[in-house]
């Protein structure tokens, strides 16, 4: 468990931080991009650790034009920011993302179910994409580590002119 932890904060740039960085996030459009993702995530480990397969199958139907012009937009987002490399980046922070919601979910124990279960009747509940975008970012999904952010070195303050009399 250790390994994982440190192989992902090194993956996303945390284990050696400059001393002058600074995080720079994601636009707009690609933080909701990830923050229903990290939804995404979080349903499926309700649907398959608290056997509510049928009510996820119906978020999937009933956002599933969303639910890919999403996948199509993370999918854009590792291509601009890893080239080639970009789907193998993609497919690890879904896994990552996947697991770290497992965790969450994990560390809540029986609690887990009982306390998630009313996340599928308010999607349920929701009438667009908008709507959507706007419940995944409330929920505060995406847990800081998984490097959505990316880190920047700040350029050095620039001293002051003297005046010479």
């Amino acid at each position: 468990m250790r390994g994982m932890v440190l192989g992902l904060a090194a993956l996303c740039g945390l284990a050696a931080q400059p001393a002058l960085a600074q995080r720079h996030c994601a636009s707009h459009a690609e933080l909701s991009a990830f923050e229903i993702q990290a939804l995404r995530s979080e349903v499926m480990v309700l649907a398959t650790g608290c056997n509510e397969d049928q009510r996820y199958n119906a978020f999937m139907r009933k956002f599933q034009g969303d639910l890919q012009a999403n996948e199509r937009a993370i999918s854009a987002y590792f291509k601009k920011h890893y080239g080639r490399g970009g789907q193998a980046q993609h497919d690890r922070f879904v896994t990552d993302m996947a697991n770290a919601r497992s965790s969450m979910g994990t560390q809540l124990g029986t609690d887990f179910c009982p306390r998630n279960a009313q996340i599928f009747s308010e999607l349920m509940a929701l009438r667009s994409a908008t709507e959507l975008a706007e419940y995944a970012a409330s929920k505060d999904l995406v847990p800081p580590t998984m490097g959505i952010c990316q880190q920047v070195a700040e350029a050095p303050a620039a001293k002051p002119a003297t005046t010479k009399r």
